[in-house]
């Protein structure tokens, strides 16, 4: 590590690229403020971000923590968030792979909500000539498919827990 590299990990706390990465972050989030305020649409992205912090912070991390503190409460011990001892090992926390097709299946529901509950059967048809019906048959189907998918990568996480031991 050369002199000026070891300084500058000393003064900011962690490796030039991370520094690098974050500058480039800052400017690419620059440039996207920059290009809304030209394109004179500033009130409009500023009402979106504030209802998106507010809707965020104030109604949905409570609600997504409630509920995942929920299943951790009624999961077994041993299957929610320390995992189990197999064979001389830990057992990953079966809680993971609850949350992250429950997340997606939320985000998918959160974007397509009206078109899966058929608020807009209406308007989209008008526009496409199509119905809105099978979107909650698919909505359920890529849910099922994720918690499946969940299901299979938990049991492969089981398995060579138990045989690393």
């Amino acid at each position: 590590m050369s002199a000026a590299a070891g300084w500058l990990r000393r003064w900011y706390g962690d490796s030039p690229l991370h520094l690098l990465a974050l500058l480039a972050s800052f400017a690419l989030a620059g440039y996207a403020v920059l290009a809304v305020v030209t394109a004179q649409q500033w009130r409009g992205f500023a009402v979106w971000f504030a209802v998106a912090i507010v809707g965020h912070d104030l109604l949905l991390f409570p609600l997504y923590s409630l509920a995942d503190l929920s299943v951790r409460r009624l999961l077994p011990r041993r299957a929610g968030g320390t995992g189990a001892l197999t064979a001389g090992r830990m057992a990953p926390p079966v809680v993971n792979y609850l949350r992250v097709p429950a997340a997606f299946s939320l985000l998918v529901l959160i974007v397509w909500f009206p078109l899966i509950l058929g608020l807009s059967a209406g308007t989209y048809h008008r526009a496409s000539g199509l119905s809105t019906g099978p979107y909650l048959s698919r909505w359920l189907a890529v849910t099922g498919a994720m918690f499946a998918g969940s299901a299979v990568c938990y049991a492969l996480a089981l398995r060579r827990a138990g045989r690393a031991g």
